[in-house]
């Protein structure tokens, strides 16, 4: 498999975010590996949250909440997928499924790091790909909180907003991440935030899992992740460990999304399920703190 990777230097002096990087080795499905790029902040022997970034971010986006979180005694393991951030870019879109980027994290997060008791925060692609590990691997997590995201199947409509991002992804012939980032925002976003989210992404030879990614969500009932992730929803069916939604209000991709979850999954009833006000797509950009606080509090209250 033919990967690039981002220089170093791309990554320096940015904004919020001077966070020590990490590296593992994981398998990439073709004999070969791929290094997988991940921030692990706050005391080895802290409870661990699972801070797992989408489409087309990376774990900048999770630059002011991790402070937030460590002072409150936590841990934080926030990974870059692969094709995104430090991470390694694989070139050929054919390289990119569904179930190779749950694998890819899986290896990461239970073979390697081996996490227990884990809190889970998935946000867009970082929900439909945690969920799956989580899943699959249930006694590895201990509650998980969702934000603008989804587990879909292809059996469900999908949204008019959805279908016209999917459309722009493959017929734009500038898919400029920042920009892209920046609309998915309720506030405006400084210039350097912008050159951020552009910093994994020298040229379009970097892009192709940016590209891929829209593709991949299952719109059809015989999409290739479409089994795999109706077994998903038989785990979360009987899920009663703590599960809390906190979306945002201004997201028209995912609006009305957490029903699904508070009404199918038996540790979602009776949570104080949260609304994060003036917050778009991205809502750690919008609202990190806040979000934080609302992870923060609700690890404390079911502890």
């Amino acid at each position: 498999m033919h990967a690039l990777r981002t220089p170093d230097e791309r990554f320096a002096n940015l904004p919020g975010f001077a966070f020590a990087p990490h590296y593992a080795e994981v398998p990439d499905g073709a004999g070969g590996s791929l290094r997988m790029h991940y921030l692990d902040e706050g005391p080895a022997s802290a409870p661990v949250v699972v801070l797992m970034h989408g489409e087309p971010s990376w774990c900048f986006l999770y630059r002011t909440m991790i402070p937030v979180l460590v002072d409150a005694g936590l841990r934080c393991i926030a990974p870059d997928l692969i094709g995104f951030g430090r991470s390694d870019k694989p070139t050929n879109r054919e390289d990119f499924s569904y179930a190779g980027h749950v694998a890819w994290v899986t290896n990461l997060l239970i073979e390697q790091l081996q996490l227990t008791d884990a809190t889970l925060f998935g946000q867009d692609w970082g929900g439909l790909i945690g969920l799956r590990v989580v899943a699959e691997n249930p006694d590895h997590f201990a509650r998980v909180v969702v934000g603008n995201t989804g587990l879909p199947t292809g059996d469900a409509k999908i949204t008019e907003a959805f279908l016209n991002w999917q459309r722009f992804s493959q017929e734009t012939p500038n898919f400029d991440v920042g920009v892209i980032v920046s609309i998915g925002v309720a506030s405006p976003m400084a210039p350097a935030v912008v050159d951020a989210y552009n910093a994994p992404f020298p040229d379009d030879s970097y892009k192709a899992a940016a590209r891929a990614f829209p593709l991949l969500v299952p719109t059809q009932p015989d999409d290739p992740a479409s089994a795999a992730n109706r077994k998903a929803w038989e785990v979360f069916a009987s899920w009663d460990k703590p599960f809390l939604t906190a979306f945002s209000d201004s997201d028209p991709i995912t609006a009305g999304g957490f029903r699904v979850f508070q009404d199918k999954i038996p540790g979602a009833a009776s949570q104080a399920h949260v609304t994060i006000e003036a917050a778009g797509h991205f809502l750690q950009e919008d609202k990190g703190p806040e979000l934080a606080a609302t992870i923060v509090d609700f690890i404390n209250s079911t502890s």
